[in-house]
């Protein structure tokens, strides 16, 4: 069995798979770390092994529990992934979009792939056919659009997601709700619309936290998969072992 771990800034997303059945989806403050992977451990006695990619720093503690109880893989730039890496600053990139992109070579190979992370940031990344990672876009998430209108306005209140009743908002939290949610589904929309436009042939994956939320109403035909990181990330140990043998 084999745990795998998507450490966020606040929250961290973890999930049991046995081959490539996954078992059991965890998800928890990294400032509980070590007690959720001690339960985790627990309930399946038979994890020897996890493999972890991180966009901020877990405590030592944690860290070091699981490299005490399991044999740990840490993703990082020194990797080797399944595609070639033709961003400019390649240290730069995150390794979290580096696992999407993994995962996408992976499962869909010798195929144009537009991966869509929708979670506090929106992040756009692209692979071609030939299995070259080009790059793509970041912007922000519902969340910071809807932090930033209370913030950085004096009046304007603080929401959460919700579905707008009505394109035409006729109160304050509708107007913010439709400026939102459609503002981000279009834009949404006209990244992909520019990719199938140079690309026609591509296939298109929308994954994070918010993924099913926006997925509802996206006019593209995608591939919705809220998991797909812990699954790149299940599928990325398999490579890394057989690169290793």
């Amino acid at each position: 069995m084999l745990l795998t771990i998507d450490i966020g800034n606040t929250r961290i997303k973890s999930a049991v798979f046995e081959q490539n059945s996954l078992q059991e989806k965890f998800v928890f403050d990294t400032k509980d770390a070590k007690y959720n992977f001690e339960q985790i451990l627990k309930k399946f006695p038979s994890i020897k092994n996890s493999i972890s990619s991180s966009v901020s720093n877990l405590n030592t503690e944690a860290i070091e529990y699981l490299k005490q109880n399991t044999a740990l893989v840490e993703i990082s730039h020194q990797t080797k992934f399944p595609f070639h890496n033709l961003y400019q600053t390649p240290t730069t990139l995150g390794v979290d979009r580096m696992v999407l992109a993994a995962g996408a070579s992976l499962q869909f190979p010798h195929q144009n792939c537009l991966i869509i992370d929708s979670g506090t940031c929106i992040t756009y990344d692209f692979i071609d056919a030939s299995q070259n990672y080009l790059g793509g876009a970041i912007s922000p998430g519902l969340s910071i659009r809807y932090k930033s209108l209370n913030t950085f306005t004096a009046k304007l209140p603080l929401l959460e997601n919700k579905e707008p009743e009505n394109f035409i908002g006729n109160n304050t939290n509708e107007a913010i709700h439709s400026g939102v949610v459609n503002g981000l589904r279009y834009e949404i929309e006209g990244f992909i619309a520019r990719y199938l436009h140079k690309y026609q042939d591509l296939t298109i994956i929308l994954t994070g936290g918010d993924a099913e939320f926006l997925a509802k109403s996206l006019k593209s035909i995608i591939f919705a998969n809220p998991n797909f990181l812990l699954e790149s990330l299940n599928q990325l140990f398999t490579y890394c072992i057989k690169k290793n043998d």
